[in-house]
């Protein structure tokens, strides 16, 4: 069962705490990370790139030269594609990359990147987070305290818009909640940053 250091906002130790083998302490499967990364970044893709066909190019209506006598290879449109100007063959329209994966793979893989993090020394267990008012400059204190100075995702137990809006400003940082968090941000992330209620949510929805 792996055992981690709890650190209170000034970056101190207050504490250790055991956690779930079956959620933090699993054999982290590489492939199914892979899949669920490209997955979620499938479902980010807008789709929305388009080009104009032969038929949507404005113009073009008027064969350019009679059919025969000229010497020219015959043409009946300067929209064709292999004209300037003219319309794109086989291009890009608006489309969804959208598709699912499995429920039981995304568990998986959300489970190999805790156990990833655990096993890089990467996870920091927060004993409670306090914050009287929006005030960024406390969250940049606490990050610099707990040496996460780079990419960091916060997960709260509960939605707490003062953290959201304390953290928000600081480049890098992102905050979730325990039923937001996907693998590919877990990952993503430099530090992992669990405050410590929202592990026990997390243990719960995932053993």
């Amino acid at each position: 069962m792996p055992t981690v250091s709890v650190y209170d906002m000034a970056g101190k130790e207050t504490g250790k705490l055991e956690l779930s083998d079956a959620v933090f302490g699993i054999e982290p499967n590489k492939a199914v990370m892979y899949s669920a990364v490209v997955n979620y970044l499938a479902n980010q893709r807008q789709g929305t790139q388009s080009t104009l066909t032969r038929a949507e190019v404005r113009g073009g209506g008027k064969k350019p030269w009679r059919q025969k006598g000229t010497g020219h290879a015959r043409q009946g449109s300067t929209r064709a594609p292999q004209w300037t100007h003219g319309g794109i063959a086989f291009g890009p329209k608006p489309r969804s990359y959208r598709y699912a994966i499995p429920k039981k793979m995304r568990r998986l893989a959300l489970k190999s990147a805790f156990s990833d993090k655990v096993a890089t020394g990467d996870l920091i267990v927060l004993d409670e987070l306090k914050l009287e008012e929006i005030k960024t400059k406390t969250v940049a204190s606490m990050l610099a305290a707990l040496g996460a100075d780079r990419k960091v995702l916060l997960v709260l137990p509960e939605k707490n818009d003062v953290a959201v809006k304390s953290a928000r400003n600081i480049p890098g940082v992102r905050t979730a909640l325990v039923n937001t968090l996907n693998t590919y941000d877990v990952l993503n992330a430099d530090k992992f940053i669990v405050v410590r209620g929202a592990v026990a949510q997390i243990e719960e929805v995932y053993k």
